[in-house]
């Protein structure tokens, strides 16, 4: 009976902290793009270890959104979404930098993933 108990709550707590479904297709390729734009961060923002690692997954995360979204849309739609998930993306790295951090990650975020342009 209690292997039964410690099972079921396993198994409960495994499938609670399922993962985003945006991360579940995950590029290698995509990896990488994150973890060198992470890295241009870090030389300005000098990332803790801990910030580092939730910062490239977040990154990751919106890598993936931006493809999904530049393989759908088009011309001012695709530039109007990019921007808005943009602007999702810096709102929620506030939760992962400090003040500081964040008033540099909106300098430099221009530099380092800027917006396409209409063609």
């Amino acid at each position: 009976m209690k292997l039964f108990i410690t099972l079921c709550l396993t198994l409960s707590f495994v499938m609670g902290n399922a993962q985003d479904p945006m991360l579940q297709n995950n590029d290698e390729s995509l990896e990488d793009i994150a973890l060198r734009i992470t890295r241009y961060y870090n030389d300005e923002l000098a990332l803790t270890q801990k910030q580092f690692m939730l910062f490239q997954k977040k990154v990751e995360e919106y890598l993936i959104r931006r493809e999904k979204i530049e393989k759908t849309l088009e011309g001012k739609e695709k530039l109007n979404a990019l921007f808005n998930m943009q602007q999702v993306e810096t709102r929620e790295m506030n939760d992962i930098l400090t003040q500081p951090q964040m008033d540099m990650y909106r300098k430099v975020k221009p530099k380092i993933q800027p917006l396409d342009k209409v063609e």
